[in-house]
């Protein structure tokens, strides 16, 4: 896998740029796409989480010898950038790196990233996964509302949605203190939520609140089905 690299299809919904620090991620998470995207086993994807090998060092030298700068940089979408229970001293290592070298950061995870809040500024991108399955998971809120506090921009994945009536209501909790919302729908499991009632619904609400909202486009495709365009 490349350091820093340009992520297709859905990925590429979330950004330009991206580099994943971890061999594995330790949430476990039942809609985990990573294991058959990196050919590993499931078991072991969740139980063995270590930086990659060299990623500091790969990553410090690819920023010397090219010119890349003045990019937002995905992190992370094969694993999580605060693995819960491990150290993330790499983490906050390649962001001192990607913030030297010019760059800027969009964090997206289900840990804890508070400890590095003091690396990133109005430039960069704080964001959590909500995808309703934990009811309002007000931790991982109140991180949210830290990062808001102190300057730094923030998002939440509203992806995959497992419960399509907690995720509305997460919408409606932190709409105070976020700067933009992306969501999309479960996607290879079976669900009986009727995605295109829920998709207006959560479009519905987010102008209602006022909140900046993209739709991703395979939610977007199930919105639009029976639509008659001119």
């Amino acid at each position: 896998m490349r350091t820093i690299y340009k992520p297709t299809g859905a990925a590429g919904e979330y950004g330009d740029y991206a580099l994943n620090i971890y061999t594995g991620c330790p949430h476990n998470c039942f809609y985990c796409f990573a294991p058959n995207v990196l050919h590993k086993d499931r078991k072991e994807f969740h139980t063995n989480c270590e930086p990659r090998d060299n990623i500091v060092e790969e990553t410090a030298h690819f920023l010397e010898s090219s010119k890349f700068t003045d990019k937002l940089v995905h992190l992370c979408f094969t694993c999580d950038p605060y693995p819960t229970g491990y150290d993330s001293k790499a983490t906050r290592e390649i962001i001192k790196l990607l913030k030297k070298s010019g760059n800027h950061v969009q964090i997206l995870t289900k840990g804890d990233g508070r400890r590095d809040f003091d690396l990133l500024d109005e430039n960069d991108w704080y964001g959590i996964t909500l995808d309703g399955s934990e009811g309002i998971a007000p931790k991982r809120a109140e991180t949210l509302l830290e990062a808001s506090q102190k300057g730094i921009r923030t998002w939440v994945s509203f992806e995959p949605v497992v419960n399509a009536n907690t995720v509305l209501a997460q919408i409606g909790m932190v709409d105070a203190f976020v700067d933009k919302v992306k969501i999309g729908k479960l996607n290879y499991h079976k669900s009986d939520i009727n995605w295109k009632e829920f998709g207006e619904a959560a479009e519905t609400l987010c102008k209602e609140l006022g909140v900046e909202y993209y739709i991703k486009d395979a939610l977007r495709k199930e919105m639009n089905k029976g639509v008659i365009s001119d």
